[in-house]
């Protein structure tokens, strides 16, 4: 008896270690992922002249005034914050539900070309997107659709990498035998897809809306070839402007208050998406 007491208190003392360890390493990635964030709101309250004084933990008084300069520029920040939240918010939704629904149909029929289907879609993402770059280019102006939020949104839909994942989690989230038997009581397929299929897959939508939206947002390169016309151009153009400004214009405070501007819709939309995904945790654990 004393062994097998002794062997279930090590055991609870070795399950308590683990536990302590992990929470140390998780509150040490959160202050590392957390402090640049804070150094750069810190930086967006400081001037000019502070900033070139170097690194302070303690924020400036400068905010208000480096925010007035922003919007006392020529460059249309608040119009490119519209853009890119037309741009990346159009994308996301279209993304992953075209790519849910790829996903179903790999997932649900069969057919000849379902394993080459299958294979051909994650070989498309070996190809990088500069390699095709010239030839969308060339494809945009023949289309006469420079200057527009088409060529940034459409192309958007297909993603090999969200099809993969919606594909991964359909095996684990979605049985045949649901499809099944919602045939069976008379159910179209686009009635089962959207009724049935994204509600059971909304913690993997979410997940793949944020990576999603901030892959959009963030996306320099293609709008920078597309878009040509200040009013067109989304928030990162007008950012890399304002940091490729004239040496005696230039005002880091101003480019630290933009960047920290453009990063509020992303927490917003983490912010909102996050229960789902903390329910795809919780859902995936039950299952093992």
């Amino acid at each position: 008896m004393l062994s097998v007491e002794t062997n279930e208190t090590k055991k609870g003392l070795g399950i308590h270690a683990r536990r302590a360890l992990a929470y140390i390493v998780l509150v040490i990635m959160s202050f590392l992922c957390l402090f640049w964030f804070y150094i750069l709101f810190v930086n967006a309250t400081r001037s000019k002249g502070e900033l070139t004084q170097g690194f302070t933990l303690l924020p400036s008084t400068h905010l208000i005034q480096n925010w007035k300069g922003v919007m006392a520029g020529t460059l249309p920040v608040v119009r490119g914050m519209i853009n890119s939240l037309v741009v990346a918010t159009c994308s996301a939704v279209l993304c992953t539900y075209f790519s849910t629904m790829t996903a179903y149909a790999i997932h649900v029929y069969d057919f000849k070309l379902k394993k080459f289907m299958f294979t051909f879609i994650l070989a498309i993402m070996t190809i990088p997107t500069q390699v095709t770059a010239l030839g969308f280019i060339q494809l945009v102006a023949d289309m006469k659709l420079e200057d527009n939020f088409i060529p940034l949104i459409i192309p958007a839909i297909a993603a090999p990498a969200t099809f993969f994942y919606m594909k991964q989690y359909m095996e684990s989230a979605l049985p045949l035998s649901l499809v099944e038997a919602a045939r069976i009581d008379g159910s179209g397929e686009f009635r089962t897809f959207n009724s049935i299929v994204l509600p059971l897959m909304k913690p993997a939508i979410a997940v793949q809306a944020i990576f999603t939206f901030v892959a959009n947002w963030n996306n320099y390169f293609t709008p920078a070839l597309v878009l040509h016309d200040d009013k067109m151009k989304t928030l990162p153009i007008l950012i890399a402007q304002l940091r490729s400004a004239d040496f005696l214009k230039f005002d880091m405070g101003q480019v630290y208050v933009t960047i920290a501007f453009s990063i509020f819709p992303v927490i917003i939309v983490y912010l909102f998406l996050s229960k789902y995904i903390v329910q795809g945790v919780a859902m995936g654990s039950v299952k093992g």
